[in-house]
Parts: C-alpha cells; sequence; structure tokens
C-alpha cells in the first residue's frame, strides 16, 4: 500500500477535514501536495548522515523526534477526536527542513499549485508529519519486533526509493 492510499483508508484525510474545517476532498488534494516534500525531506535525512557518526545511519534527529515524540502514537495523535498538538509535528517538520522558512515554502508552493489557502496547508503539514511519521514507526516496531531504529531507516529508504521509481 502506498502511503498516500494508507492516508486516505486509515482516515487520516478524514481527521485532516474534520480538524481543519474543510471537506475530505481539499484535504486529500492538500495532503497530496504536501506529501512528497515531507517524504522528500525525510529522504534526505535518511540519506544525508554519516553510517560512523550516526547509530541509526543517518536518520539522527528525525528518528529522535519520531521515536522519542511517541512513535506510533503519533498517528493516533491525529486520528483521535480531540484537537492535534502541532508541537511533535512541528519537531519533525524541523529535523527533516531545517527552518520555519522551508516549511513556509513548502506551504505556499503547494498552495500555488493547487489553489488551496496557504494558511490553512500551513497548519496541515505538521499534522501530515505527525501521519506519515507516526505510520512509519508502527511499521518500523512491526518489522523489528518492537525495536525501533534500525526499521525505521529502512522503511524510510524503502518509501524513498519507491517514490523515486513511482
Amino acid at each position: 500500500m502506498s502511503l498516500a492510499e494508507m492516508l486516505v483508508q486509515s482516515g487520516v484525510v478524514e481527521s485532516l477535514a474534520g480538524e481543519l474545517g474543510i471537506d475530505p476532498q481539499t484535504a486529500r488534494v492538500g495532503a497530496g501536495a504536501l506529501l512528497p516534500a515531507i517524504v522528500a525531506g525525510m529522504g534526505r535525512s535518511v540519506t544525508g548522515g554519516s553510517e560512523t557518526s550516526d547509530p541509526l545511519g543517518g536518520l539522527g534527529g528525525l528518528a529522535g523526534a519520531i521515536l522519542g515524540g511517541g512513535g506510533g502514537g503519533l498517528l493516533e495523535s491525529v486520528l483521535a477526536p480531540a484537537p492535534t498538538p502541532a508541537a511533535q509535528g512541528n519537531d519533525i517538520l524541523g529535523n527533516i527542513f531545517g527552518s520555519k522558512d522551508v516549511s513556509r515554502s513548502v506551504a505556499g508552493e503547494a498552495a500555488a499549485i493547487t489553489g488551496l489557502d496557504e494558511g490553512m496547508l500551513k497548519k496541515m503539514l505538521p499534522l501530515l508529519a505527525m501521519a506519515v511519521a507516526g505510520y512509519l514507526a508502527q511499521r518500523g516496531r512491526d518489522e523489528a519486533g518492537g525495536s525501533g531504529g534500525g526499521a525505521l531507516g529502512g522503511l524510510l529508504g524503502a518509501l524513498v526509493t519507491g517514490l523515486a521509481r513511482g
């Protein structure tokens, strides 16, 4: 299953729509426009680190933000009926993009491409990052039998490779 399909099938798109006060189709378009930048940023985190200085194979701060921020619980936070605290999502974005300016630029570019409101996309970005990170953390734990970092790196690598082929 692709990451985009997972977002729809797991209810993330519906949850984003409800939380942001938009219709599901708008949430789907927004998520579709933001997702490539999130995945590319995670991919740079995987390929940008040094194996010797980073025991998580290049993941460093990203793995810390995902695993330390609740791992798979990040996805549940987005899916919960209560408002999602975006701080963890912003931490993940900080690790994959490096600055708030890049996050703003990603939202601006997505708005230009889709015609959607840039402010709404800025609010969606950390929530979507949490959902993606939570999904990857859950998959990583499932595939590693409960541990996290190495499997998470493998999942991110496979995700990036799959998108490059796709």
